[in-house]
């Protein structure tokens, strides 16, 4: 039975996150049906990343085993047929190894969250940034950024309904870029906590404001509570780029 690796973008906003729960459509869900009606049973869709209710992706990466052979190239555009009108697109599709695992295998995922910091409103880019018209202070943002980065524990910057068996992350990387209006917050570790990025982005944002200093943000995460977390970013400007194996 041939494993697929696929690589997945979507605009997260019309569901529930990627992995399938009660509450709305899915990814998940979606790229599943899409499966179904191609070989006719149901086949499980693995992500390498749970995005959350409203996150993007530019490169989800998730394998399926499916008992039938296909040509690459037909099974990523027989996909696209069936997804329609999903904003969801199967950029590639390729035969892999058993052993391989969308979320297991994977040593390092990159996330990048925007931010369009202007005051007129937003046309083009509405559900894809954060619009923050408050000039914000993006070398104080990257110069306290780099306190967290390392091997901490994260409870601060994790939900609280995160079922991650431990708070100790590695952040490997952690910059916050200006080009203009648009400034964006890239960051990459081999796993984040739930809601971690988008809480480290709410909370650079205050250093970004002046309303915390660069020892503001280390002590939130010395403090170990998640009581002591800024702001959560709202999830429109958080994108999943890139997974590395």
């Amino acid at each position: 039975m041939p494993r697929y690796k696929l690589i997945i973008e979507y605009d997260g906003k019309p569901y529930c996150g990627w992995q399938i729960q009660d509450n709305g459509p899915s990814v998940q869900g979606a790229l599943e049906d899409a499966v179904k009606a191609i070989c006719g049973s149901f086949v499980r869709v693995n992500g390498a990343g749970r995005t959350d209710a409203g996150v993007h992706a530019l490169a989800q990466v998730a394998h399926c085993d499916i008992a039938k052979e296909f040509a690459p190239g037909r099974l990523r555009d027989g996909l696209n047929a069936h997804l329609r009108p999903h904003p969801i697109g199967v950029l590639s599709a390729e035969i892999v190894p058993d052993t391989f695992e969308a979320r297991f295998s994977a040593v390092r995922r990159h996330y990048v969250y925007r931010i369009s910091n202007r005051r007129a409103n937003l046309a083009l880019q509405i559900g894809k940034v954060w619009r923050l018209p408050r000039r914000l202070d993006t070398a104080a943002m990257h110069q306290a950024a780099q306190r967290l980065l390392g091997k901490h524990d994260f409870t601060t910057f994790r939900d609280t309904e995160c079922q991650a068996k431990s708070p100790d992350k590695t952040l490997d990387q952690l910059d916050v870029i200006r080009d203009g209006d648009d400034v964006s917050i890239v960051t990459s570790a081999r796993s984040f906590l739930h809601s971690q990025v988008r809480s480290m982005v709410g909370s650079l944002v205050w250093v970004g404001e002046g309303r915390w200093s660069a020892d503001d943000l280390a002590a939130a995460l010395a403090a170990r509570n998640r009581t002591a977390c800024g702001p959560v970013a709202p999830p429109d400007g958080l994108y999943l780029v890139k997974v590395d194996y």
